[in-house]
């Protein structure tokens, strides 16, 4: 989502009290009391809830779904005119960056007297997912439906082209000093339009024909898919009171180092400058096209990755850091009631069965997307690999117990609207990695007046 837009979602949500129950929700006289308006941004998951929605309707057949997608961007743009003019949809996919807000501003409803009620087991998640749905206030506002982790995807030709081997991609380290075995594997994939490798006498940075590493952004304040897990395995943490930031560390040396050693393979000529990044093309496209050796990218991302058929895709873990340890954010959707709507019952129905193993079968299945029940898994894992993926390097760092939520609190937009460009001012060479400072007191600023 666009700066402008996270700007526009928390000022629209800051003139909202808590919803009055509307009469006509969603048109709630053309429609029975058991039918239910369900949204999800990912064209991608669609046909699965469908099948999920059919067989909800035959186990509950008073209750029917309506399943409603829209893109990222108008998702969430949608969402809040329809809280402001009372016609959300009665259950919704939620974010852990979105919904602390959303319920700060009495937008979700807390579901612990149903949880309660029906004894819903919350120990089938994968760890640490059903808790991620606790907000600030304690109360508890969805169940999980699935999960997410990062690592490298990487185009198996230039590897095997330049001599590296699936051993070296696997145990890759990182340091903020001279960039590891990491730094040496990104130079040895970068080519300039000579064909000389970034490790050969001659080679010429300012002429390059394929990057060794892509990005797809700056990363904002999360740097989720760009610079995250570099940071986090330097021994830097987001903020005090994780993930519910009480107090940022954006001005933290570990963080800063860190963002100077990523910003300094644009300089040496290994990865493509802010304007090439941002030119209109995304960095899937660019990878397809041959232009990247590798680019890191979210578990989500497989089936696009997996559309490239100009490409052999594989995957590689991420790189062990100064801390010993490689380090994941993982992050993971969960389907939320709106707090206005008027069929609370039909809702918390259709939400407990996504949430149940009956459910997260058809998405394992499907091959999408990682399941938050654990018992899915296998067929998870088996439907990847029937798309040739082996998904290994996304589960070990949930294994072994190697990650790190995503940073969320109700003023992220207000923090995006200033690391986002704090972090692109960086990137752009238009400011060092030292003004990150100033940002970070300016977000702890917005928290302090906000508290």
């Amino acid at each position: 989502m666009n700066l402008s837009r996270r700007t526009l979602l928390k000022a629209g949500l800051g003139a909202l009290a808590v919803p009055a129950v509307a009469a006509c929700n969603n048109g709630a006289a053309a429609r029975g009391d058991g039918e239910i308006i369900y949204w999800l941004w990912d064209s991608a998951q669609l046909p699965m809830y469908t099948e999920c929605a059919k067989v909800f309707h035959q186990q509950n057949p008073q209750y029917s779904v309506k399943i409603e997608q829209y893109g990222w961007n108008d998702y969430w743009s949608k969402l809040v005119t329809g809280f402001i003019s009372n016609t959300a949809p009665d259950v919704f996919t939620g974010h852990s960056s979105k919904y602390p807000l959303f319920a700060d501003k009495g937008q979700v409803l807390p579901i612990d007297e149903y949880v309660k009620r029906d004894n819903v087991d919350l120990g089938i998640y994968q760890k640490g997912l059903a808790d991620r749905w606790i907000g600030a206030d304690g109360n508890r506002y969805g169940l999980p439906k699935d999960w997410d982790t990062e690592v490298y995807f990487y185009n198996s030709a230039f590897t095997e082209a330049a001599g590296i081997s699936t051993e070296q991609l696997n145990s890759m380290t990182w340091n903020p000093r001279d960039g590891g075995s990491f730094e040496q594997i990104i130079r040895r994939l970068t080519v300039d339009t000579k064909g000389r490798r970034g490790d050969q006498p001659g080679f010429d940075k300012e002429n390059v024909k394929v990057y060794g590493l892509g990005y797809a952004d700056a990363g904002g304040g999360d740097g989720q898919t760009s610079w995250s897990w570099y940071a986090a395995s330097n021994g830097w943490k987001y903020s005090e009171g994780e993930p519910w930031g009480t107090k940022f560390f954006y001005g933290d040396p570990k963080f800063t180092d860190t963002i100077a050693w990523w910003r300094g393979l644009i300089t040496k000529g290994l990865m493509p400058t802010y304007a090439q990044a941002k030119s209109g093309v995304d960095v899937t496209t660019s990878f397809g096209a041959g232009k990247y050796g590798m680019t890191p990218n979210g578990s989500w991302m497989l089936g696009t990755y997996g559309q490239l058929k100009q490409v052999k895709t594989k995957l590689a873990r991420l790189p062990v850091g100064p801390i010993g340890k490689r380090m994941s954010m993982m992050n993971g959707l969960a389907d939320t009631i709106w707090a206005g709507t008027t069929r609370r019952d039909a809702s918390w129905a259709w939400v407990k069965f996504l949430g149940s193993q009956t459910a997260q079968d058809i998405v394992a299945k499907a091959g999408v997307v990682f399941p938050a029940v654990a018992a899915s898994m296998p067929l998870a894992r088996a439907a990847f690999a029937k798309n040739g993926w082996d998904v290994t390097p996304f589960l070990e760092p949930v294994e072994d117990g190697n990650v790190f939520p995503y940073p969320a609190n109700p003023n992220a937009a207000d923090v995006t609207a200033v690391m986002t460009p704090a972090m692109e001012s960086v990137m752009s060479f238009e400011a060092d990695p030292t003004s990150l400072a100033k940002a970070n007191a300016d977000v702890n600023k917005i928290l302090a007046a906000n508290a």
